[in-house]
C-alpha cells in the first residue's frame, strides 16, 4: 500500500528543483504550451529571487525532488505543473483542493491551447470569466478562470 506524499511549503534551496519541474513539465505539455520566453537561468533565478521568497510555493515530493508544484500569490494560482512522470496520481488535483481549502476566491489563466488544462479547471469548478488575451510574454492567446467558495450558508436559503 502506498501513502500519499504531503503537500509542504517548499524550501528556499529547493528553487532549482522546482524551476527544473516547471521545465520539463512545460516541454512535456507543448505544443499546447509554448516555449518559455526566458532562458533557463533566466528562470532558475526567478524562483530563486523572486517566486520562492515573495509567494507560498507548494509542493509533494521529496526534498529536492518535487514531484508537483503550485505557486499561490493571494488568490492566484500563478503556477500549477505535475513532472511529467507523476501525471495521472492526482497531484495536481490534490494542491488545487489544498489552496481551495485556504481561499474564498482563485484566479488564474492557462493558454487556450491547453485543452487538458482546460478540462481539468473545469472539472474543478472554475469558470472561464472572459474573452482570450495573447498579452503575455510568449505572446499566446490565454483564457482567465476563476473559482469562488460556495457560500454553504446562503444556499437553499432565501431571504425574509
Amino acid at each position: 500500500m502506498t501513502t500519499r506524499q504531503p503537500i509542504r511549503r517548499a524550501r528556499a534551496d529547493e528553487a532549482t528543483a522546482v524551476a527544473d519541474l516547471w521545465f520539463h513539465s512545460r516541454q512535456a505539455a507543448a505544443p499546447a504550451i509554448p516555449p518559455a520566453a526566458h532562458t533557463d537561468d533566466e528562470v532558475r533565478a526567478w524562483f530563486r529571487d523572486v517566486v520562492l521568497p515573495n509567494d507560498e510555493v507548494w509542493v509533494i515530493g521529496p526534498h529536492q525532488t518535487p514531484e508537483a508544484m503550485m505557486v499561490l500569490s493571494g488568490d492566484w494560482v500563478e503556477q500549477l505543473y505535475v513532472s511529467p512522470d507523476h501525471q495521472r496520481k492526482g497531484h495536481g488535483s490534490r494542491l488545487i483542493s489544498f489552496a481551495q481549502a485556504k481561499r474564498r476566491e482563485l484566479r488564474l489563466w492557462t493558454f487556450e491551447a491547453n485543452t487538458h488544462a482546460r478540462a481539468f479547471y473545469e472539472k474543478l469548478r472554475f469558470s472561464p470569466a472572459g474573452a482570450p488575451r495573447s498579452d503575455n510574454e510568449e505572446h499566446a492567446p490565454a483564457l482567465y478562470y476563476r473559482w469562488t467558495a460556495v457560500e454553504a450558508s446562503f444556499s437553499g436559503h432565501r431571504a425574509r
